[in-house]
Parts: C-alpha cells; sequence; structure tokens
C-alpha cells in the first residue's frame, strides 16, 4: 500500500536525499513514486521488490514460468521428484 504522504516525492528531494530514501526503500518494502512539476514521472524500488514482482509476473504469465523453468533445466538448478518427496516426508514426519 502506498502512503501518499511519504511516497510520493519530487525528483528533487529525492535527489539531494538518495541515501535517505534509499534506506526507507529497503525498510518499508514500498516504491517511491517521483515527480516532475507536481506529475509522477518516475517509480523507484528497491531491487529485491523488482526481483518480488518479476517472479509475481512470471506465475501469471504462464509462457514466463515456462521460460524460467527451461533456464533453470539448462542451468542445472533441478532435482529430482523422488529428492524432493523424501525430503518432505522427513521435514513433515509423513510416512510413506
Amino acid at each position: 500500500m502506498i502512503d501518499i504522504t511519504k511516497d510520493i516525492q519530487p525528483l528533487t528531494t529525492f535527489r539531494n536525499n538518495s541515501v535517505k530514501f534509499m534506506k526507507r526503500l529497503k525498510k518499508t518494502r514500498r516504491p517511491i513514486i517521483l515527480t516532475v512539476n507536481g506529475k509522477p514521472e518516475a517509480v523507484v524500488q528497491s531491487a529485491a521488490e523488482y526481483q518480488r514482482l518479476l517472479d509475481l509476473a512470471a506465475q501469471a504469465d504462464p509462457e514466463e514460468g515456462l521460460r524460467q523453468g527451461l533456464e533453470d533445466i539448462a542451468e542445472g538448478r533441478t532435482r529430482r521428484a523422488r529428492e524432493v518427496i523424501e525430503e518432505m516426508r522427513r521435514k513433515h514426519g509423513i510416512s510413506g
């Protein structure tokens, strides 16, 4: 949720206090809307929150999810299903 009293700032204010704003971005996880002449012109957000948005987009877009899955396979970031199932059984005390 955006707090319009804090999250909408003139570009000049952001530029003059960028270190303070960067700390706030990491702490609040909320983007900052930058204005020029009172009109919104840009949005600044932390890298972690941007990655979260990309991940959400991938979940919403089947093609993006497939692209990321194929990339994981190509990069060797996969595990056998049996390994995962056995790990879940051990972790949650499920016999089988």
